[in-house]
Order: structure tokens, then sequence, then C-alpha cells
């Protein structure tokens, strides 16, 4: 490889780096439905249960069928109940006792930050709501509660004012009293769902526990130009692929259904934020993913059947996790939770530079300068690598009047310019390759640390200093991405042109214009991180070309 194919392989990566991006934010995932959907009462009959035949499942047959939601109506209603902790902002509907409305106490909305951020919705454009029933057998002879049922409760207003809060629900019929308990903890996302099945009929009373969350594809924080994943993801801790995406466009020709699972658990993610149902992870539970019908989509559990006895009482139990995606909060809350932040195949690289970045961030306090000091840090650990690969190319551009002279001469054979090319590197003791290797080593660590700063939760609407007060939006006022456009030129300007021919070298100008472009679009902690490496790698390539260019060293 000479230095005109590595020239040409390194715009080729720069390209495709690009394209990629470009065609994944291109994919339709934003806009929300406009015409009437489907109404999201049929999830649970549409959910395999144990030992259920699907046509004939009980979910429904004991309540009148709901009205069908548009996008522009909302979605049935009954009394509202608010609850607030000292992080959450919940409505539930005693209408199948739903979680209908969801804002996040500690994150700003993304255009007005003066409110609190909305994930949940039930209103248009949003649907994004989070259920639970009990699924029956066919041949039930005792009823239960779905989210169609009509729940009662005492009070319609809970605030948490000491560590814990309960929020009941009462349904009864025939005999079956069921009571739904939210139970909320200070400053935890994570909420606790219990159903107490109290029996006073005179038969066996049995049924399946089912969660499930329901959207459609809009996304209110969705930034087009830069692509993260939304939609169901289903995990299987037992499984050779454990961790599994399953994109809207896919549901709509290959749902999942009865997925039998030990444990595992069912998530929508955005990005920043989840919410993830979570069953008994000692039971084994079924899993399903599916279109509902003109733009909503479900992903939920159907954990084992439960009996009660006659006089008895028995208990069902879920979670429900719903708010941001922070690793070191999710790991312990169920096993792999923590993979939806989601880096991929360098996850292996990019996790111990994110346990950097939190040291550091725990030292200094700022994620901006944070961001500075772990550029710096990575830098250094790259020195040496950096350094030959400088070296290499300061000494091809220590002798470009050769090189120049070499291709005038014989650019028209290309045979006799490569046996004299190979010659004046043996004469100079250059290396072509000098320059190619310690780039690609270094290469799958700037891109994990690129997938780092895009996918933390804790950069979004994180401070840096003066115009910069929200490192996870693209810079105001453009500054960061000019000095990156500028800083990238500097270097090309020590870089060795004469290997490359008159079209190379005016594409490779025209680079730092198309980057700083591009760049103006991402966010700000992103752009942050390349400047300030540009400038670092400027000074380095400066240095050794100095002392190679005085003779200070050859």
């Amino acid at each position: 490889m000479n230095m005109r194919s590595f020239w040409w392989l390194a715009l080729a990566f720069t390209l495709l780096w690009i394209w990629l991006q470009w065609t994944q934010f291109q994919n339709p995932q934003t806009q929300a439905p406009t015409t009437a959907t489907q109404s999201t009462s049929q999830t649970a009959a549409d959910a395999t249960v144990p030992e259920v035949n699907e046509a004939d499942a009980v979910p429904g047959a004991h309540q009148a069928t709901q009205d069908v939601p548009t996008a522009k109506a909302k979605i049935q209603q009954a009394q509202r109940i608010t609850v607030k902790t000292d992080v959450l902002d919940i409505v539930i509907d005693t209408q199948g006792g739903d979680i209908r409305d969801v804002k996040l106490l500690k994150y700003a909305a993304t255009k007005d930050h003066s409110q609190p951020f909305q994930l949940m919705g039930d209103e248009a454009p949003m649907m994004y709501i989070a259920q639970n029933g009990i699924a029956l057998q066919k041949k039930a002879t005792l009823p239960a509660p779905t989210h169609k049922s009509l729940y009662q409760s005492a009070q319609t207003h809970y605030e948490l004012t000491g560590d814990t809060l309960e929020v009941p629900l009462t349904w009864e019929q025939d005999g079956v009293k069921v009571t739904k308990i939210y139970r909320f903890q200070k400053g935890r996302y994570l909420i606790n769902i219990d159903y107490r099945v109290e029996n006073q009929a005179q038969t066996e009373w049995s049924g399946s526990l089912y969660s499930q969350l329901v959207r459609n594809t809009y996304d209110p924080d969705h930034n087009a130009m830069m692509y993260t994943y939304t939609g169901p993801v289903l995990y299987n801790g037992h499984a050779e692929s454990k961790y599994n995406k399953h994109p809207f466009d896919d549901l709509n020709t290959e749902p999942v259904n009865n997925l039998s699972v030990e444990g595992g658990w069912a998530a929508m993610i955005q990005h920043y934020f989840m919410s993830a149902v979570i069953p008994n992870q000692e039971g084994q539970n079924r899993y399903y993913a599916k279109p509902l019908g003109e733009g909503d989509y479900v992903a939920g559990v159907v954990e084992p059947m439960v009996s009660v006895e006659p006089g008895q009482t028995g208990n069902l139990t879920s979670e429900l996790y719903i708010g941001p995606i922070i690793q070191d909060n999710l790991e312990k809350i169920a096993p792999g939770l923590e993979l939806t932040v989601d880096y991929g195949v360098l996850t292996i690289i990019a996790e111990p530079i994110f346990w950097v970045l939190e040291k550091i961030h725990a030292l200094v306090g700022n994620w901006g300068w944070s961001i500075i000091l772990l550029t710096i840090l990575i830098k250094l650990l790259f020195y040496k690598l950096s350094e030959t690969s400088y070296r290499s190319m300061a000494r091809l551009k220590k002798f470009q009047p050769k090189l120049q002279q070499l291709k005038e001469n014989y650019g028209d054979d290309k045979a006799i310019f490569q046996q004299k090319l190979m010659k004046l590197y043996k004469e100079e003791k250059i290396n072509p390759l000098g320059g190619c290797l310690p780039i690609l080593v270094q290469m799958p660590v700037f891109i994990a640390l690129y997938w780092v700063l895009l996918y933390s939760a804790e950069m979004r609407q994180a401070p840096w200093i003066l115009w910069i007060q929200d490192l996870s939006a693209k810079d105001p006022y453009y500054i960061l991405p000019v000095l990156m456009g500028i800083s990238m030129w500097v270097q090309q300007k020590l870089n060795p042109s004469a290997m490359m021919d008159e079209m190379q070298q005016k594409v490779m100008k025209a680079l730092p214009f198309i980057f700083t472009i591009f760049f103006m679009f991402f966010p700000a902690g992103l752009v942050l991180y390349w400047v300030v490496n540009n400038i670092l790698s400027v000074a380095q390539q400066w240095y050794i070309t100095k002392k190679i260019e005085s003779g200070e060293e050859k």
C-alpha cells in the first residue's frame, strides 16, 4: 500500500461512515399516525397465555369493548388519578388502571426547559402507555380484570411525602375482588405493581398476569441528524443472542409471538429514555411484540398461571421501569437491562471508556471538562502510535520536492515511477505504511468514544461553559463546528500531498468544509471531543514535523 492508496482508503472510510449515518436517519420513525388507529384493547387477547386458545382468550369477555381511538381522539378514559413523587409525575386512569401519562421531573423538555420531559402520553400525536391485566384460561368460570376493566379509587391525587407511596385500585365481580397496587419509592423510577386477588367464590380461580407497553412511532426527542434506535427490545438472558431489537417496520412482517423465556424483560427504548416491564425472573414467561394496526405497536409479557383456592388470597407481582437510561441504575434492577445503552460491537471498548469518563466527572463535576480530560488521556495513551504516524508523514513532507520531481519525470510511466519511488523510500529510510497502521489501530477507540458520547443520558442538557448549555444539542452559534473545520484544515496542511493527484487533492481540500457542515447538526459534546482531539493532533504533528525539517530528528 502506497500513500495514494492510504488516502483513498481514509476517504472511503469517511464517506462510508457519513453514508451510514445518512441512511440511518433517513429511516422513517418519528411521524405520528394520521389515520384511525386500532384499539389497544385487543392486545391481551392477541397475547399467548398458558394453555389458552387465543381465539377463545377470556380478557375482555366480561367487559364492554372499547371505542376505537383515532389519532385525533383520546383513548377511552374514566377517572384520572395524579401521582407525584420527587422524580415522576404520573397520570393513572381507572379505565384499565393504565399509566397514561408520565413526566420526568428531573429532566427538562427538549424545547421548553421550564417544563418537565414528557415520556408517555395518550393524546395525539403521542400514544405511549403502560398496561397490565390478568388473562384467563378459555373455559374459566371466574372473571379477572384486564386493561379494559373499570377500577375504583378512593382518591384522585397521591403525593409522595415519605420514602414510599402506595396507590390502590379496586375491582370486584362474581365473588372475586382484585386490588391493583402501584408502589413508588423516593428517588426511584422503578414501580412495583401488585395484584392482590381475594377469591370469595366457591370455585378455584386461576389467572396469568400480563404487562405490556403500547406506543406509536412518535418520538419528541428524535434528532434527524443523529440516528438512535427507537422501538421494542426483548431480552432473553439464557439465549445465545440475549438482547434483541425488533424495529417497528420489522414487526409488520415478523411479529414475535409466544417467545418462552426464563426471566427476561420487554422494553420500549428511545434516545436517553426507556420503559420496561420486568416479570418474575425465576418464572417461565412468554413474550410478544407485534403491530396493532395503523401505527401502534405493543411489546409485553405473560407470566405463569397462578391459582387461588376458594376463601384464599393470592398475589401476582411485576415491576415497571419508566425513566432515563442510566447504566449504573439499570444493572441493579434486572439482568441485562443496562444493555439498553447499546454500543454495538464496540461495547467491550466503550464500557471502560464510559467508566473512565464517569470517574473524571466525579472529580471535576462538569461533563464538558470531563470530555476534554478524557480526550487528553486517550491522546496520551496513543501518543507513541500517533508519533510514529506523524513522523512518517513528516518525513514524506520533507521529501515532497523529490516526490514531485519523480511525478514530473516519470508520471506517465507508472511502472518506472513505482520503481523510482521505492528506491527513494529505501534511500531516505521512509516507510510508506508507517502512517497507516497507527491510525487503523486507534480507529475503534475513537468510534467507541463517539457512541459513548452519543448514548450517554448523562450528557442530556448538561452545560459546559458560556454558550454551550446543552452538550447533547447542537452548538447554537456553530462556534465548535467552525473550530473543528479550521483545525482539520490546519492538519491537512501539515500532511504531504505530493502523492495525490489533482482530483484527490481537491476532494481532500473539500473535506474540512463538508465535515463542518455535518458537525453543525451534531451534539456539542461530540464536536467538543473532535475539536480537542484535532488541536492536540495538530500540536503533536507540528512539533514532530518541525524537528524533522530542522534536522534535529532523522
